[in-house]
């Protein structure tokens, strides 16, 4: 029987239940010396508080998702993925965030068991009466390293620029989804590694959260991912990665899209998971926004150049922008929301 499971939750509750009747019911029977009745009404007493404490501490368990199974309660979990704390989809809870109506979570991912904060952003269509059918289109928005998807509300200014740009109808509705890109402040650069699945994160477990709270559209067409440095090399890998998943991506100042060789120090590993390696010979139908400064050293124009070149014959579509000045800031990357906002509107589907 499943630690986390409904079944056994509701026998631990009817145990507690049956544990108090049958010591009521025994109470005044119990026979013997004085010392033996007092041992049995002790064991009663403490075989209902023993069911009553196991009844409060699986719903704990349940509701924090401090240990995923039996083999990680008793410490023999051998296999080499790493679980970590906090509530399933099913019992995350977003409370509202103190800027422009954002929404906050903690919650452990079902298939990468990793977990992490997630801010969710509604834009004010989603409230109106006009659109209280209509499902939207989501775009997550991924931070660099290092940095926390608070950063886009304290730095990146969002949700207000993305709003600006929604009241000029330079863009369509988006809900914004700023996920954590590095769960446990661990930076695999957006890949599954053993034990720490990213990517699994990033591309199932924060779709399945958003898909079961808010209202979404399904499919590639109406999902997109954007992002600056480490975040803008994660968006050009996992719609390239999962195009299933995620039809576009804005990368704005990557990191070199050939990969990182601090962060995946496997030459064989880095290949597999680098942008400009994956889109050699690639079938994907995905649309990516690249862009940088002249000024960026640490997001240089022939790393771009490079990955447009790989991309040559394949049915990436690709739009580029070069800054003629600005450094690795969040001055730079403002400068580029419109065109990458704009863009994703184009490739990504509007609520309906």
């Amino acid at each position: 029987m499943s630690l986390t499971g409904t079944a056994f939750f509701v026998v631990l509750v009817a145990s507690t239940a049956l544990a108090v009747v049958v010591t009521i019911a025994l109470w005044a029977r119990v026979r013997g010396p004085r010392v033996v009745r007092w041992a049995v009404q002790a064991v009663m007493i403490g075989v209902c508080q023993l069911t009553a404490i196991s009844v409060v501490a699986v719903w704990i368990n349940n509701s924090y998702g401090l240990y995923a199974s039996w083999d990680d309660l008793m410490g023999t979990d051998n296999t080499t993925a790493l679980t970590m704390p906090g509530p399933p989809v099913d019992r995350a809870k977003f409370s509202k965030g103190t800027q422009d109506g954002v929404l906050d979570t903690y919650f452990r991912g079902r298939r990468s068991m990793l977990s992490g904060q997630v801010l969710v952003w509604t834009p004010p269509q989603y409230d109106e009466a006009a659109y209280r059918t209509k499902r939207f289109p989501v775009l997550m928005l991924l931070h660099g390293v290092p940095g926390s998807p608070q950063s886009w509300l304290e730095h990146g200014g969002m949700p207000g620029d993305f709003a600006d740009l929604l009241a000029q109808r330079a863009v369509h509705p988006f809900i914004l989804v700023m996920p954590v890109v590095n769960p446990g402040s661990v930076d695999t650069d957006c890949s599954d590694l053993p034990g720490h699945k990213v990517a699994t994160w990033l591309s199932a477990d924060v779709p399945d959260l958003v898909r079961s709270k808010f209202r979404t559209l399904s499919g590639p067409s109406a999902w997109g991912v954007a992002g600056y440095s480490t975040g803008g090399f994660c968006a050009v890998k996992l719609p390239l990665q999962f195009p299933k998943v995620f039809g576009a991506g804005a990368a704005l100042d990557p990191d070199p899209l050939t990969g990182d060789t601090s962060v995946l120090t496997d030459p064989a590993v880095r290949r597999r998971n680098a942008p400009t390696h994956m889109v050699k010979g690639t079938k994907a139908r995905v649309s990516f926004f690249l862009a940088t400064s002249r000024q960026d050293r640490l997001s240089p124009a022939s790393s771009i150049e490079q990955f447009v070149a790989a991309a040559s014959g394949t049915p990436v579509e690709i739009r580029t922008q070069l800054l003629s000045s600005g450094g690795h800031n969040y001055n730079t990357w403002k400068a580029e929301y419109p065109e990458a906002f704009t863009l994703l509107s184009q490739w990504l589907r509007a609520p309906r």
